[in-house]
């Protein structure tokens, strides 16, 4: 969608995928994410000649989180009260109408997703040695357990962040990493001013991992990645 609403056919920067991730983490359903980056493209169209345009994810960053922390007060008034975990996998009810109908975590798609990060992970594994070579061997042989039945996709959403969480430990205990985060630095220098300073951490070492899965190959299996 943030691609489509820029008018322009390019991939996202590092840094949109490191916020994007960092979104992850912190489960903010998928619908707020999309409707925030609406929100702001429509708002900028309106502007007169267009006097600005949207060239990163950061430009979105604080709608989102002003749409996340009104939904999540609304959830808890729903709960009477209740602390609420928010999810992207979140179901539609029927009296909930502000999700949109998405086949996005269908059955299908789930198959062709798993299928392609296995070949993907086992194509890595074959270039690797040592210790990363050995836990990838370990993440390889769970995923194919894990595509052997099928699971509700919160479930399985757990199973494949702990086999990417393994996936990272060991790419930052194995692969060298200073002359990538000398490189990382000099790339987000102009935006460590705009985060705040535990967003700008999470966000480096997020492209940091991103970096060293490049490196290697590895895709990430999560099924945020579909």
């Amino acid at each position: 969608m943030f691609i489509r609403r820029r008018g322009r056919n390019l991939l996202l920067s590092p840094l949109d995928w490191a916020l994007i991730e960092t979104w992850q983490e912190r489960k903010i359903p998928l619908h707020i994410i999309l409707r925030a980056i609406e929100k702001v493209f429509d708002a900028v169209d309106r502007q007169p000649a267009k006097k600005r345009t949207v060239k990163s994810l950061l430009y979105c960053r604080e709608e989102i989180e002003a749409q996340h922390a009104a939904w999540l007060e609304m959830q808890v008034g729903k709960n009477g009260g209740n602390k609420v975990q928010s999810s992207k996998f979140k179901v539609q009810s029927s009296e909930d109408t502000s999700l949109p109908k998405s086949d996005l975590f269908s059955e299908e798609a789930i198959a062709a997703h798993l299928e392609k990060v296995s070949a993907e992970l086992n194509a890595a594994l074959n270039k690797t040695e040592g210790e990363l070579k050995t836990i990838l061997g370990k993440v390889s042989k769970h995923l194919a357990e894990l595509r052997q039945k099928p699971y509700a996709p919160e479930k399985l959403e757990e199973s494949l962040e702990k086999l990417d969480a393994l996936v990272d430990e060991s790419l930052l205990q194995n692969l060298e990493t200073e002359r990538i985060k000398s490189e990382i630095e000099k790339q987000i220098a102009s935006y460590k001013n705009k985060m705040e300073r535990e967003i700008y951490e999470r966000t480096f070492d997020l492209m940091l991992l991103k970096r060293l899965r490049e490196h290697a190959e590895i895709p990430r299996l999560s099924l945020f990645n579909l």
